[in-house]
């Protein structure tokens, strides 16, 4: 039972999970970026002994002056942030990929996002792709009902294959009616090393579109101009991942001359002024 001091109002949970599902961090960065610009606090969290093999995801000792001061265990947060102007709530849901029992968690994650009256869930991952750095970060997803999806200009996702726990959290959600996304960026494969503030802000955009919550950007929009700027420094020093990047800027901008279309170029700006609560 989870004990709130009012009933929320109208609340979007946004979820991300460490490990398989957030290349270059992506995901989990999008969702502390939130929490942190929000200052959410701390509702419950899910019980690691039945959910985590310690022996994968191991916890964390801290020791000062030669005693333990504390174990941290992996688990799964859910916080909550109250936005102001919102007029609404944003429930954040982040923690390590759990290791065993998915159908379980994943009926324990539903029965708290009932519990906590949410009606449409987000949830953010990121996976590497042949994806140019110097482009914008493609996001495609999948939505419940499809025409969710379908009404925010969504690209559908193609991918069929193994799934990390984001899939199954997906699926049950789905099946108990809860209007459900799942949005991924691509995070270029040649440079996967953490953080990728720039995948965060992609995710980001697409969150205040589907959650309706204008959404602080910070410092993230610097932080994402920075690590093009270092990765241009870095691909400039090897001649051959030069030229593959610049065939990925080939391919992409190839493929995208069609999207420079009067219609696409519209439906963007829709976009934009959804988000800014102006149509």
């Amino acid at each position: 039972m989870i004990k709130l001091v009012r009933e929320l109002v109208e609340p979007v949970m946004v979820v991300a999970f460490e490990g398989w599902n957030d290349a270059g961090e992506a995901a989990s960065l999008a969702v502390e970026h939130l929490s942190n610009q929000w200052e959410a606090r701390q509702l419950c969290a899910m019980a690691p002994d039945d959910y985590y093999d310690f022996q994968v995801a191991r916890p964390q000792l801290s020791v000062v002056d030669g005693a333990v001061e504390e174990i941290e265990w992996p688990t799964t947060r859910v916080r909550l942030a109250s936005p102001a102007g919102a007029g609404r709530d944003v429930v954040l849901v982040d923690g390590p990929e759990p290791n065993v029992r998915w159908r379980s968690y994943a009926a324990d994650l539903l029965a708290i996002a009932r519990e906590l009256g949410v009606t449409r869930v987000v949830m953010l991952g990121s996976l590497l792709a042949d994806s140019p750095h110097t482009r914008p970060v493609p996001v495609t997803g999948m939505a419940a009902p499809v025409g969710l999806g379908t009404a925010h200009g969504l690209d559908p996702a193609t991918y069929s294959g193994p799934t990390g726990i984001l899939g199954v959290v997906h699926q049950a959600f789905a099946q108990a009616g809860l209007e459900t996304v799942s949005l991924w960026a691509a995070v270029p494969h040649y440079v996967a090393q953490p953080p990728c503030p720039k995948a965060a802000l992609a995710l980001l955009a697409w969150v205040e579109d589907f959650s309706g919550v204008q959404i602080p950007l910070g410092e993230l929009p610097e932080e994402a101009v920075s690590w093009e700027a270092n990765v241009d420094e870095l691909t400039a020093e090897d001649e051959e991942i030069s030229a593959y990047v610049r065939g990925l800027e080939e391919a992409k901008d190839t493929a995208d001359l069609p999207e420079a279309s009067g219609d696409a170029i519209a439906q963007e700006f829709e976009r934009y002024l959804r988000r800014r609560g102006e149509s």
